[in-house]
């Protein structure tokens, strides 16, 4: 398919007049074309297309089909079909009554291009510029973000389940690409244990049976990646995606103690976020937040939330299920950036702030990242009791803390945390902690000497800042928009399946 971009025209006169009759008040999606001719254009999809070849449909229109196709929960064929039979299509598309329409998996290799080309913000970013350019849309106002769960779109597999589907889907990869192969190696067995898909309920019953069954799978799949790795394995075998995702699955669950197969033992096992829950979706993983247990992704959304204006997204952005909320906020604003739709003030929960993020946000961007922080050490969350941080007075030009009970600290070192950010720790002499009666009130010792760990004294100066809003009632009261978001998630929810 070659494109040859081409300026929209005037909607035809015969259809213009049919839909005024029909839809004398208009509706969303002839008032869409009424407002913006021009919402998407040939020359947006330029780099998606060679310039040799047939002819393809006008992308312009076919990113309008799935934007009304997505408004309204249509499937590709319905959405096809709509084309052909709606008088409301027909005007916003700038089609004749009479056009035919196309085959509906025109609109599923649409998107794949746009995939493709990772291009898939492409849409909506486009769809903000000419918002932005109408005024409906302006930087350095509200906005704010929340995250939801996103179930994958397969089917949540106990372990069994796991190692046998993937065998089973290596096998019938392999067997399409080197049949020969696949027949020169393959065991008698498998032909009847990997002829069908690997379900629960043709699983045995009983605890032994499986396990026994358990350790065949492994046997079987240890034999293939062998094969694999020998040097007569034709190298198109070695390439198959899914052989990948089997060495995946078994170096994660299986290991090999003199050449027999056994499950690894929990302590063996990388965290759960980081397992794979499904041979199909690599990319899935199992997750907890609060109660909710899910396999799948989080998808965080951000939106404009400033008075008496339109609430329009501005991003979204999908990631591992896994992964905290708190790492995602700066990507957020330097998309944010790119988009020239910086907010000042960036309303969010608690999962997104940290001290230092706190600190970049106003650096980077002169955002005022509002949300609720911390209020108290770990260490006192933990036991609800104790000394804080705000109880101890540090001196920040003599590198001196000094303890509720008038004690200096000893020693000043500026360490590093995990991710490599500096942290500062102050200690206290053993003499002066040793016969403090109030000792067990504060922070734990280490080698029988109290110590305190906190931030720079940008981010420990933002942290009490933020601490202190959180008691005005004034910020209370404006902090309650960040809730706002969570009606666009159930919107989400409802509309696209996202759970």
């Amino acid at each position: 398919m070659s494109l040859h971009p081409e300026p929209i025209g005037e909607i035809p006169a015969e259809t213009v007049r049919v839909a005024r009759a029909a839809f004398p008040k208009g509706n969303i999606v002839t008032r869409l074309r009424d407002e913006f001719s021009i919402l998407y254009q040939d020359e947006d999809f330029r780099q998606f297309y060679p310039s040799r070849g047939q002819p393809a449909l006008a992308p312009w229109r076919l990113a309008l089909i799935t934007v009304f196709q997505f408004l309204e929960h249509l499937s590709d064929r319905q959405a096809a079909d709509a084309v052909r039979a709606r008088i409301d299509w027909k005007y916003a598309l700038g089609l004749e009554l009479t056009d035919p329409g196309f085959h509906f998996s025109v609109l599923t290799e649409f998107r794949a291009r746009l995939v493709a080309g990772q291009a898939e913000h492409l849409l909506l970013d486009t769809m903000l510029e000419r918002f932005k350019a109408r005024g409906l849309i302006k930087a350095r106002g509200k906005q704010r973000t929340d995250s939801t769960h996103v179930l994958g779109a397969v089917h949540d597999l106990h372990l069994l389940e796991l190692v046998g589907e993937t065998l089973r889907a290596t096998l019938d990869d392999l067997a399409a690409v080197v049949p020969d192969w696949v027949r020169a190696i393959a065991q008698p067995a498998w032909f009847e244990r990997y002829a069908h898909r690997i379900e629960d309920y043709r699983l045995p019953r009983s605890r032994e049976k499986r396990e026994a069954l358990s350790l065949e799978i492994g046997a079987d799949g240890f034999f293939l990646l062998d094969a694999l790795d020998d040097a007569n394995a034709p190298a198109t075998a070695r390439a198959v995606p899914m052989v990948q995702t089997l060495r995946d699955v078994w170096r994660v669950h299986y290991a090999r103690d003199d050449g027999r197969p056994r499950w690894r033992a929990g302590a063996e096992l990388p965290p759960v976020g980081e397992r794979l829950q499904s041979p199909y979706d690599p990319e899935m993983h199992y997750s907890t937040k609060r109660q909710i247990e899910w396999s799948g992704y989080k998808v965080h959304v951000t939106e404009t939330c400033d008075d008496e204006a339109a609430h329009l997204i501005t991003h979204v952005k999908t990631c591992p299920a896994m992964e905290q909320d708190m790492t995602s906020t700066a990507e957020i604003h330097a998309c944010l950036a790119a988009k020239g739709l910086l907010p000042s003030e960036h309303y969010v929960d608690s999962a997104y702030v940290d001290a230092a993020l706190l600190v970049s946000s106003q650096r980077d961007h002169g955002i005022s990242l509002e949300g609720p922080v911390r209020g108290v050490s770990s260490w006192q969350a933990r036991t609800g009791q104790g000394y804080d941080l705000p109880n101890f007075v540090i001196d920040w030009e003599r590198e001196q803390v000094t303890c509720p009970q008038g004690k200096v600290s000893v020693t000043w070192r500026v360490a590093r945390r995990e991710d490599g950010s500096p942290r500062i720790n102050a200690v206290f002499s053993r003499s002066d902690c040793g016969a403090c009666s109030v000792r067990t009130l504060c922070t734990p010792a280490k080698e029988g000497r109290r110590a305190v760990y906190f931030h720079t004294r940008h981010e420990y100066e933002a942290l009490n800042a933020a601490r202190s809003r959180m008691h005005d009632p004034t910020w209370t009261e404006q902090y309650h928009i960040r809730t706002g978001v969570e009606g666009t998630l159930s919107q989400g929810v409802r509309a696209f399946g996202m759970r």
